[in-house]
C-alpha cells in the first residue's frame, strides 16, 4: 500500500487470445502506427488513427470520467490526470489532436474526441488553460532548443503559456524571457500542483516519458502506445502513476487502497480481474499563515554549520549521558548466527574472537581517527602534538561510556560508523566543557539567513491534524505526526505563559548535526515563545522534541542542540533567547511543559539576584 496498485487486463470479451489485446496494444497495432514523420505527403488525419486504439482510449476514458466526477464532487483543487504514452512524436501528435480537438487548413475547429480533454469550447474558442498537453520528453532532456517540428506542434501550446504568464505577472517581459523548453518543462513538472502551469492538465501526451523524476501524484490512468522491449521500460513507465495522492492511515493502521488503471503496457504479474469503483481521494487542506495573525509570527535562524575554536594547550571533557554509545546488535548487527541446511548439522557463527583485541590497540586506533577526522583542518597536516591529550580523553570515554550488549565487543567500535560516532560523542563533550569560555559560533544560510512563520503555505490531505487558535498560532493548522504531538497543541494553548507557537512542518528549521560519517539535517518538532519573566520584549524561543524511542540518533540530535546549535544562536544575540526541551513521556507532557517553563523562571530569578547582590 505504500504505492498505488497497478490494474492490467486479464480478460476480455474476445476468446482464444494469451493475452488480452490491452494488455500488449502495441503487438496488435504497432505495425499499423505511422513511423516518425509520417512520409512526405500530408500529415495524417487524426480522426484516422487505429479502430483498436480508439477503443482502447474510450473504454480507459470512460473509467476516468467516473473518478473525474469523484474528484469533483470531494472538492479536490485538481483533476486526476491521464497519461498517455507514445512511440514517436507523429503518433504523439495525432492522439493529442484527436482527444482534444484541432483546426484544419481552412480553419475549421474539429472536436477534440474526448470531451474533458478537450482544448477548445463550444464557440471554438481555446481555453485559456488547456486541458491536455502534448510533450515530448527527448526534446525536454536534451537540453537543446526545441526542433521546428515539435516547436510547430507546441506551438498552441507554448502560446497559451506565456499569455497566463502575463495575465499573472502583468509584465511581458516575463514571458518572453522564459524558453519554450523552460516553459514546457515547467508546466510537466507542475501538473497535479495547485495555482501552477500545470495544476489543470487532466491529460499528458508524451514521447518516451521523462526519465527523471516526476512527483505528480494525481495520474490515475495510464496508456502505452509504443513497443516495451524490457520489463523494466515498463515499470518505469508504470512508476509514473504510482505515487499515492494521500499517505493517511485509516481506522486499521493502514493506507487505503489506490489504484492506477493501465492498458497497453505488458506489465508481467499474476492478476486477477478486479472490479472496483473509483476510490475517492481525501479531502484536501491548505495550511497557511494567517494575514490576521501576524502578531503571532516567529522568526527563527537558518543554520548551515557551526565554527568552534577550543583551546589547545590544556583540553578536557565534560560528558554525561548523552556521551554514552551502547553496542547492541541492532546498532551493529546480528552477533550470533546458526546457519543450517535441508539436513546435517547446524553451524554457529559470532564474533567472539573480537575479545581477543588488546584494549590498548583499541584507545589508540580510535584516537588516531579522532584527531585525523575532527581535529585536523582542511588540507593542512595532523596536529600530532594533541595525541596525547585526545588518547587521555578518549581512554576516559572508552571506560566509562562505552556499553557493550548482547555479545558485542569494544573492538567492534572500530568499525568506521561506529568510530566516527564516539569521536563525535568525545568531541562534543569537550566541546561542552568550554562553552563559558570559548562560544560556538553558529553560521547562517548567506542567501537565506532567516526563516518565518510567514512563508507557510501547503496542501494537504492528511487528517490528522490540529485546528489552531487564533491566540496562539500565526499557521491555521497543525499536521501532526503522532496523537503525542496532539497532545503538546493542547498544552502549549493551554499555558498562560505561551504567547505563540508553531509546528515545524514545512517550516524550514533545519539543525545540521553529524550522525557516525554522514551529516544530516535534523527537523525539531515545534518553536514556542514563552514569557518566562522578562516580558513580551524578551520572549524566550523554546524549541520542542516530542520522542518516545530514542535511539542514537535521537541522543545525537539533542547532543547537537544542547551543545552546538542552542550556544551558537545565544551567541549571535539578534534572534532572541533560545532553549531546547525534548518530552519523552506522552502522559507527563503537560507537566514536564510545566516544569521547563518554571526552571527557566527560576534562572531569571536567580540571574537577578545575583545581579543585585553584586551591585
Amino acid at each position: 500500500g505504500i504505492v498505488k496498485l497497478p490494474r492490467v487486463p486479464v480478460a476480455e470479451n474476445i476468446p482464444g487470445e494469451e493475452l488480452p489485446v490491452y494488455r500488449d496494444l502495441w503487438k496488435h497495432i504497432g505495425h499499423k502506427m505511422l513511423k516518425r514523420g509520417g512520409g512526405k505527403g500530408e500529415p495524417p488525419d487524426p480522426l484516422a488513427i487505429n479502430g483498436t486504439l480508439q477503443t482502447a482510449l474510450e473504454s480507459l476514458y470512460g473509467h476516468y470520467e467516473k473518478t473525474f466526477e469523484l474528484w469533483k464532487d470531494r472538492g479536490i483543487a485538481v483533476p486526476p490526470c491521464f497519461i498517455i504514452v507514445c512511440q514517436n512524436t507523429t503518433i504523439s501528435k495525432s492522439v493529442y489532436d484527436f482527444i482534444s480537438g484541432f483546426r484544419r487548413k481552412d480553419g475549421s475547429l474539429v472536436d477534440g474526441r474526448l470531451r474533458l480533454f478537450r482544448n477548445f469550447d463550444e464557440n471554438g474558442n481555446p481555453f485559456a488553460r488547456p486541458n491536455t498537453l502534448l510533450i515530448d520528453s527527448k526534446q525536454l532532456e536534451a537540453g537543446d532548443a526545441l526542433d521546428d517540428g515539435f516547436r510547430a506542434m507546441a506551438a498552441d501550446e507554448i502560446a497559451r503559456f506565456k499569455r497566463e504568464i502575463i495575465d499573472r505577472t502583468g509584465d511581458a517581459r516575463a514571458a518572453d524571457n522564459i524558453t519554450e523548453q523552460e516553459l514546457l518543462r515547467e508546466v510537466m513538472n507542475t501538473v497535479g500542483k495547485v495555482g501552477q502551469l500545470g495544476g489543470g492538465i487532466r491529460c499528458v501526451v508524451s514521447v518516451s516519458m521523462l526519465t527523471e523524476g516526476w512527483d505528480a501524484n494525481n495520474v490515475t490512468h495510464v496508456l502505452g502506445i509504443r513497443a516495451f522491449g524490457t520489463q523494466l521500460l515498463c515499470e518505469q513507465v508504470i512508476g509514473r502513476a504510482l505515487r499515492r495522492w494521500s499517505y493517511e492511515l485509516n481506522d486499521e493502521g493502514l493506507f487505503n487502497v489506490e489504484y492506477a488503471d493501465v492498458f497497453g503496457i505488458p506489465f508481467n504479474f499474476t492478476a486477477k480481474p478486479v472490479i472496483a469503483p473509483p476510490q475517492p481521494p481525501r479531502e484536501t487542506v491548505q495550511v497557511k499563515a494567517l494575514p490576521e495573525r501576524i502578531a503571532l509570527e516567529i522568526s527563527f535562524p537558518r543554520v548551515e554549520g557551526y565554527r568552534v575554536e577550543l583551546p589547545e594547550e590544556r583540553l578536557s571533557a565534560n560528558f554525561n549521558d548523552e556521551s554514552i554509545l551502547t553496542l547492541s546488535p541492532q546498532l551493529v548487527g546480528p552477533t550470533i548466527t546458526v546457519n543450517s541446511g535441508l539436513i546435517g548439522a547446524s553451524q554457529d557463527f559470532s564474533v567472539a574472537h573480537l575479545e581477543n583485541v588488546r584494549p590498548s590497540s583499541v584507545l589508540y586506533k580510535l584516537t588516531e581517527r579522532l584527531l585525523n577526522t575532527l581535529w585536523r583542518e582542511p588540507g593542512e597536516p595532523p596536529r600530532l602534538y594533541l595525541f596525547g591529550q585526545l588518547k587521555r580523553i578518549t581512554k576516559q570515554w572508552l571506560d566509562n561510556y562505552l556499553v557493550c550488549k548482547g555479545e558485542t565487543y569494544p573492538a567492534q567500535v572500530l568499525q568506521q560508523e561506529l568510530s566516527d560516532m564516539a569521536c563525535n560523542k568525545i568531541t562534543a563533550a569537550i566541546t561542552r566543557k568550554f562553552l563559558g569560555e570559548r562560544p560556538i559560533k553558529a553560521l547562517l544560510d548567506a542567501y537565506n539567513p532567516v526563516g518565518s512563520t510567514r512563508h507557510v503555505r501547503f496542501n494537504t490531505s492528511k487528517l490528522d491534524r490540529w485546528k489552531t487558535s487564533s491566540e496562539h498560532c500565526h499557521i491555521n493548522w497543525v499536521i501532526w505526526d503522532s496523537h503525542w504531538e496532539a497532545e503538546f497543541c493542547r498544552v502549549a494553548e493551554a499555558h498562560p505563559r505561551v504567547r505563540a507557537y508553531v509546528k515545524n512542518h514545512n517550516l524550514g528549521l533545519e539543525v545540521p548535526y553529524r550522525f557516525g560519517s554522514e551529516t544530516r539535517k535534523y527537523l525539531p518538532d515545534f518553536i514556542v515563545l514563552v514569557d518566562d519573566g522578562r516580558g513580551p520584549e524578551d520572549l524566550l524561543h523554546l524549541v520542542v522534541e516530542i520522542k518516545g524511542y530514542r535511539g542514537e540518533d535521537a541522543i545525537e540530535k539533542k547532543s547537537t542542540m544542547d551543545t552546538y546549535w542552542i550556544p551558537g544562536v545565544n551567541h549571535l544575540a539578534s534572534f532572541g533567547r533560545w532553549a531546547f526541551a525534548e518530552f519523552t513521556e506522552v502522559f507527563q507532557i503537560q507537566a514536564d511543559f510545566e516544569a521547563k517553563v518554571a526552571a527557566e523562571f527560576d534562572a531569571l530569578i536567580v540571574q537577578v539576584s545575583k545581579t543585585e547582590s553584586s551591585t
